[in-house]
């Protein structure tokens, strides 16, 4: 039986520091699980989390099933049962915080004024980008969707995040706003993440509490990918 890890990520995307304890350690892979974490594996879109444990660089974070395995660089390995510091690299997990509220915003604006389902993501810090189902996407609409997505940021709108049971989550209309529904079946508790009176989706990363601390979104590009999918670009500033 692999250990299980309690996600602090999940409730409190601001825990930049926390203790855990050492459950299991993988010395070919030089990676070690803990009994807890506030490092976000990767997933979404999202990039994995980096910082410390203890002396040790954590260079990758990643979820296999309950556990989250964090792989480290330096010489040694700490040992099972032994307590270490996490620490994040704060500066680049808030730009990620800040750049996945922005695409929420960016989706829930596309999906409110123009009904346009998302077909793909992915984000770096403080830049991203957003694929839609958006046949009629032209030039002309960028300019006016970026102003849109400003005055959401301007709105200092809550950002709100639950934990639902999977049967109760899934009776919230449009809850899932991919093309594809990417909750695999056997997700018993759906984490749902709120812009109050926005947007309300599906989402397992990590979020700012208020779109004003998003800053600005400027739309820097615009693509077609094929006659119906677009995909639109980002940075926060």
């Amino acid at each position: 039986m692999m250990p299980t890890t309690e996600l602090l990520y999940q409730t409190d995307a601001y825990c930049r520091r926390f203790e855990a304890v050492v459950l299991a350690v993988d010395p070919e892979g030089r990676r070690v699980a803990l009994d807890r974490t506030a490092f976000y594996p990767g997933g979404g879109g999202q990039p994995h989390d980096l910082g410390h444990l203890g002396p040790w660089p954590v260079r990758a974070v990643r979820k296999e099933g309950e556990t989250v395995w964090h792989t480290l660089a330096g010489e040694g390995l700490p040992a099972v049962g032994e307590v270490l510091e996490g620490v994040l690299d704060w500066e680049r997990r808030y730009a990620l915080m800040r750049t996945h509220t922005a695409l929420h915003i960016l989706c829930g604006v596309v999906w409110r004024d123009y009904g346009a389902q998302v077909t793909g993501g992915n984000m770096e810090p403080g830049e991203g980008r957003m694929d839609f189902e958006f046949a009629t996407l032209q030039k002309e609409l960028v300019g006016a969707i970026e102003a849109k997505c400003n005055a959401e940021v301007a709105a200092a709108r809550e950002v709100r995040v639950r934990l639902l049971p999977r049967e109760e989550a899934f009776r919230i209309p449009d809850l899932i706003r991919t093309k594809i529904n990417l909750l695999p079946p056997d997700i018993a508790v759906v984490r749902t993440v709120e812009i109050v009176g926005l947007d309300l989706q599906a989402d397992g990363g990590t979020h700012v509490a208020n779109t004003r601390e998003v800053g600005s979104i400027r739309v820097v590009d615009y693509k077609s990918k094929g006659a119906i999918n677009k995909r639109i670009y980002i940075k926060v500033e």
